[in-house]
């Protein structure tokens, strides 16, 4: 027997175990394929797929440009698969160079390869978004007692992606409230922080504003701020109840006072006509004038 006849039947089941199955397609259709066995230098080399750029963020209907490349030497077959309206501007044995046009929505392009058999691919994501351009701030009342609630509406329209989006409600430069967007907020027209707050005595002397904020950093975009015109709080003073219980009786005093100056005027004045004329002179005129009226011939 042969030094090595005793691994015979070992290496056998050996490379029945390790050997796929397009492997041995491979040699039936005569195409040459490397040993199997796991060792240094005996598999295939690993081949990768890329994509530039790697994240892209757009506004509506806009175009860009995307490139897709592999580290195969002979791709067998590749390309660029999305919904979107695409041409090949440019291409080489391992690259293709593309152009994506009116792209209105959110969508995942996927770039394929195939090397000797084994497909691989790389996907993009293109996120497409509306800045905040249009921020408005509405306090309601505008006229309002010290202690006494107001509430601020900030009101964004038309922002896209939502869930990028945050809304600060400002006193001068403090923040008063955070409003953020989930994922599972419905697609809506506009978007809409409220807040309740409590007035105070300094607040007169703040500008109150709404600030939005679209962060597409996490997605390979820029920040987006926008905010509203100031809007001023006229605060005042209310009157206490001690107060006011104080204007009354000074009120009910000089009242009373007026009323019986009036009363005393009237009372001296006939005291005084009663000594010039010895009676009242509004009942003498009274029997004057009855007399002269009886005096008439019919």
């Amino acid at each position: 027997m042969a030094p090595f006849g005793c691994w015979g039947l070992p290496t056998a089941l050996l490379a029945l175990l390790c050997c796929p199955a397009d492997n041995s397609m491979g040699r039936a259709a005569g195409m040459s394929s490397a040993p199997c066995l796991g060792l240094p230098g005996s598999g295939e080399k690993a081949f990768e797929v890329h994509m530039w750029p790697e994240t892209l963020v757009v506004e509506p209907e806009e175009s860009r440009e995307v490139n897709c490349s592999t580290s195969c030497d002979q791709p067998d077959k590749g390309g660029l698969e999305t919904s979107l309206n695409k041409t090949l501007l440019a291409h080489g044995p391992r690259w293709k160079y593309y152009s994506i046009s009116n792209i209105s929505r959110d969508v995942v392009l996927y770039c394929y390869f195939s090397c000797s058999g084994k497909p691989r691919h790389k996907f993009l994501n293109i996120t497409v978004y509306k800045p905040p351009k249009q921020v408005t701030l509405k306090l309601q009342p505008t006229w309002v007692a010290v202690g006494k609630s107001f509430t601020m509406e900030c009101r964004v329209p038309a922002v896209e992606p939502l869930e990028s989006l945050t809304l600060f409600l400002l006193r001068g430069k403090e923040t008063l409230h955070i409003q953020t967007f989930g994922r599972d907020n419905p697609a809506l027209q506009e978007a809409t922080a409220i807040f309740d707050s409590t007035a105070h005595r300094e607040d007169k002397h703040y500008n109150f504003s709404c600030l939005a904020v679209l962060d597409l950093e996490s997605r390979g975009g820029s920040v987006f701020r926008s905010v509203s015109d100031p809007q001023m709080l006229e605060v005042y003073e209310p009157i206490r109840d001690s107060q006011m219980t104080v204007i009354v009786a000074a009120v009910s005093v000089l009242l009373f006072l007026f009323v019986t100056s009036i009363l005393l005027c009237f009372v001296f004045s006939q005291r005084w006509r009663q000594r010039r004329t010895g009676s009242y002179g509004v009942h003498s005129s009274w029997v004057r004038l009855q007399r002269a009226f009886r005096a008439q011939p019919a």
